[in-house]
């Protein structure tokens, strides 16, 4: 057991795993502020088509290439999500549900395709669905922690920006910051970060690594700068600590177990997260309604003093 975590190739998974973690939380952040959390469960979906076809086109299973194709399928997924949102009367969550299942549905029936083919069924393509974070060689590790780094890079240096942008678009405006740009950034970084995830969480619990760091932080925090750290510590604790039990034993899937450890970060803050947890809010009700029956024994012992 001891042996396997000391081993090289653990060490850079881990290490990977904590870089996505955090790249995760910080733009599940964006995301939740922007009201698209559907979003990155539809792109991460619609990634799968392209990382087929992407294996099909070169006929091997390289990573840099996998996420390029990944990367181009999820882009078109948010392209016409926009388009669908922009030219009809259907509202953006139903046409991101459209999206995600049909481009989801896409992928499989292209995957089926590949695995039938000669070096399709060893390429171990399935493991982008549920995720394999143990099979990662240590050139895939290398381009995770380069683009979740990326990522991670774009949103500090442009935080007040970012700031700017979730909260007061129309006084972004006026200071010249285009909004179409912002959004392009936004949905950019927003795809690396799903591309990078699914090989060690896979396309469908992606979605979850970007969603509850973010919902866990809101429970402590109300400023967007603290909500922000709190979130890629969530997210970085969480991929670390998935990534070390998941080593504890022999085919445990790395993926899931990041988003259990990640689960277990929010119940923890639904109960005693110091804004709105339930637990806390039961105390201070509690201690309200103490302190108005005391009020009220006071001034009825007021009154019949007088």
């Amino acid at each position: 057991m001891w042996s396997s975590l000391l081993s090289s190739n653990t060490q850079w998974v881990l290490f990977s795993t904590m870089i996505l973690g955090i790249a995760s939380g910080t733009i599940g952040c964006l995301a939740y502020w922007k009201r698209q959390n559907l979003m990155s469960d539809a792109l991460s979906h619609a990634a799968l088509p392209g990382v087929v076809v992407a294996f099909l086109v070169i006929g091997e299973k390289n990573l840099f290439y996998l996420v390029i194709g990944a990367a181009i399928s999820a882009l078109i997924g948010a392209y016409f999500i926009q388009w669908i949102t922009s030219s009809s009367r259907i509202s953006e969550d139903t046409a991101m549900g459209i999206i995600l299942a049909v481009f989801y549905g896409f992928g499989v029936m292209l995957l089926t395709v590949a695995n039938r083919s000669a070096t399709g069924n060893q390429s171990g393509l399935n493991s982008f669905i549920y995720g394999q974070a143990a099979a990662m060689v240590k050139s895939d590790v290398i381009t995770m922690i380069i683009l979740a780094s990326i990522v991670i890079f774009i949103v500090i240096i442009g935080f007040k920006e970012w700031k700017i942008y979730l909260f007061d678009q129309q006084f972004a405006k006026g200071l010249g910051l285009s909004l179409k740009g912002m959004n392009s950034l936004y949905t950019a970084v927003l795809v690396i970060t799903i591309v990078v995830g699914i090989q060690a969480v896979g396309v469908i619990l992606m979605a979850a690594m970007l969603i509850i760091p973010a919902v866990s932080a809101r429970y402590w925090t109300h400023t967007f700068k603290n909500m922000l750290m709190l979130s890629a510590l969530f997210g970085g604790l969480s991929g670390a600590s998935g990534t070390f039990i998941s080593t504890l034993g022999r085919g445990l899937p790395t993926g899931s177990f990041i988003v259990i450890v990640a689960a277990g970060f929010f119940v923890i803050s639904l109960l005693i997260g110091k804004e709105k947890g339930i637990l806390v809010q039961y105390l201070q009700f509690k201690s309200h309604q103490k302190a108005h029956s005391a009020s009220l024994q006071a001034s009825n012992k007021g009154g019949r003093s007088k």
